[in-house]
């Protein structure tokens, strides 16, 4: 069973690390979300679910307003060959979410590492980064140094690039 959004604010409460999530309706895009900008400052990120042509799975966060070439991401990422989104069962499996709420706090399901973790670099350049907690009916705002150190405790090391364009 997927990781509930109590068990991960329980797991970043046990880490010592500040967080604070605004409910709000279900956003399933940017365009949606945007509307919240004036109530939760920071960082807003967009999530991408790829997967290369040997099956190797990515995350890829970036600022919500980023644009990425999915043509060429693969040469910077590491994947074998070009990338295209994953599908929604592989979502499920391997991050334990469902489109619409694919977030960099899903690596909290991924206990086998199965999924390379990748951030788009201009993003770490806020203090405060928003993303949902595993489901798209709220929005939390986490440290950027402690969104690194729970990546750290998942067991994963994110790749930090600058991947958009």
């Amino acid at each position: 069973m997927p990781t509930t959004r109590q068990e991960l604010f329980d797991c970043l409460d046990a880490l010592g690390i500040a967080h604070s999530t605004k409910d709000h309706a279900p956003v399933f895009t940017v365009a949606e979300s945007q509307a919240l900008r004036d109530l939760i400052p920071g960082g807003h990120t967009k999530n991408l679910f790829l997967k290369d042509k040997k099956g190797a799975c990515f995350l890829v966060t970036l600022e919500e307003n980023a644009e990425v070439d999915l043509k060429s991401i693969h040469t910077l990422i590491g994947a074998s060959g070009r990338v295209s989104f994953g599908k929604p069962e592989a979502l499920m499996d391997k991050l334990g979410v469902t489109p619409g709420s694919v977030t960099i706090l899903a690596a909290i399901n991924d206990p086998a590492h199965d999924v390379t973790i990748v951030i788009d670099a201009p993003l770490m350049d806020h203090e405060i980064i928003n993303a949902h907690p595993l489901s798209n009916d709220a929005t939390t705002s986490i440290g950027r140094d402690d969104l690194l150190r729970f990546l750290s405790h998942t067991g994963h090391q994110p790749l930090i690039l600058k991947v958009s364009t």
